[in-house]
């Protein structure tokens, strides 16, 4: 189905076009057809899943391909326990067609309402110092290329191409289906805990290792970081969920709903930030509980905002945090969002964030009403100079040239890339500015 003349915006609010037309297509051969037309047209073709990318990652001002019909469960290996899905399923649907397969995935970011696609296309993580973003658990893909052929990329067909092709930033092609290596179903036990946030700093590494996945928050204008340890179980180890009743409170009426308030009168009174923040992480109680893997990985998240995250060597991470903690407070902003940290293990994917090394992340954000400018590029001087690589759908200010030094394989990638698109029909400006034209 084809359309034209309206206007896509992300879910930031930061990043909109106008395609000169839209395809939904719900099979593979319309896929096809939709490139091969877009060929023949001149234009460029650019696959789109939710938009929750903070980057321009998916602007596509020719032909935008909104992959949200595509989508489901194709087929399941239940002896190796790999599963084949349409590149426009989103995240959190894979629960409920997993489930009967006694199946989940090794590790999950906390947001869940990207497409499969989307989101291992532009590299999204979790944490767990033992554990690979999402797009290492890829097995297998099939890509549309500029001629409208399919191209089959697995570990017996065209293996040479999976390092590239599995964290690909759509720029080789339109990605129809993708199998994942899935685990056993497990149970969480999250601990969630305020601490002081130098004892954490102090005790990163080895929380980062030893816990199977360990994050921290800290609010600027404050000494207290609020950490999150989930520790794997099996299914049946026995359930002990947060209630209803609590739950709602904590993840929708003050993680949400009041937070919404505190950022919109922060952005009009500054000076209420700081006694704002040191209340949230006081309200911040101990929690434990257990529940299914999915159940305690994501989050809900209704409070706009903007995000830049930059990928760390392990060790750098605490160094990194406490200059940007100085530099706050150097500057006298008044910061509403908590700096997130997390981690993962080296990768071989050629343009991984973990690429060839045990990896750490801070993220920072703003509130969407805010002006992230200053706070942004000052906060990536200082990952720049820790040997930082951003993640390819947050903000960020890098170039082909700068990022070729931080990436062995970059000129690999560059090359698979002229051997697909060699007209560069899957480009967009943010791609010419990441990889070059």
């Amino acid at each position: 189905m084809s359309a034209s003349g309206g206007v896509w915006t992300n879910w930031a609010r930061n990043q909109s076009v106008r395609p000169v037309r839209v395809e939904r297509p719900r099979s593979v051969g319309a896929v096809q057809r939709a490139v091969v037309s877009a060929g023949k047209a001149g234009l460029r073709i650019k696959a789109v899943g939710s938009g929750h990318s903070f980057s321009a990652i998916a602007v596509a001002g020719g032909v935008q391909l909104d992959l949200l019909d595509l989508a489901g469960l194709i087929s399941v290996d239940p002896v190796l326990g790999r599963v084949t899905l349409a590149a426009g399923t989103r995240l959190f649907e894979l629960p409920r067609l997993l489930e009967p397969h006694g199946l989940a995935l090794a590790n999950m970011g906390d947001v869940d309402r990207q497409t499969i696609s989307g989101a291992t296309s532009t590299g999204t993580h979790g944490t767990g110092g033992r554990f690979g973003g999402l797009a290492t658990q890829i097995t297998a893909l099939t890509l549309v290329t500029g001629d409208g052929t399919l191209l089959r990329v697995s570990e017996t067909e065209n293996a040479e191409l999976l390092p590239a092709a599995r964290l690909g930033l759509g720029a080789l092609g339109i990605l129809v289906d993708l199998t994942l290596q899935c685990v056993p179903a497990y149970l969480l036990r999250a601990v969630e805990a305020a601490e002081p946030l130098e004892e954490v700093l102090d005790t990163y590494l080895d929380r980062s290792e030893n816990p199977d996945h360990f994050e921290f928050y800290w609010f600027p204008h404050t000494d207290t970081a609020l950490t999150k340890t989930n520790t794997r179980l099996p299914a049946d180890a026995g359930r002990s969920p947060l209630g209803r009743v609590s739950r709602w409170v904590d993840d929708e009426l003050l993680a949400n709903g009041a937070y919404r308030a505190i950022c919109a009168l922060g952005r009009l009174v500054p000076p209420a930030v700081p006694p704002f923040n040191r209340l949230a992480t006081r309200l911040s109680g101990r929690r434990e509980f257990t529940d299914v893997s999915n159940r305690v990985f994501v989050t809900r998240r209704t409070v706009r905002f903007r995000e830049m995250e930059y990928a760390l060597p392990r060790e750098q991470v605490p160094a990194a945090l406490r200059e940007v903690r100085a530099l706050i407070e150097e500057r006298g902003w008044r910061i509403s969002f908590p700096i997130e940290v997390r981690s993962a293990a080296a990768d071989a994917l050629w343009l991984s964030t973990a690429s060839g090394r045990d990896t750490g992340y801070i993220a920072v954000h703003r509130y969407f009403r805010e002006d992230p400018t200053e706070y942004f590029d000052a906060v990536e001087a200082i990952m720049r100079a820790h040997d930082g690589r951003p993640h390819w759908g947050k903000l960020h200010d890098r170039d082909a040239d700068s990022l070729r030094q931080s990436y062995p394989h970059f000129g690999d990638f560059l090359s698979v890339r002229d051997r697909l698109d060699p007209e560069r029909r899957f480009s967009n400006s943010y791609l010419e500015r990441v990889l070059g034209r």
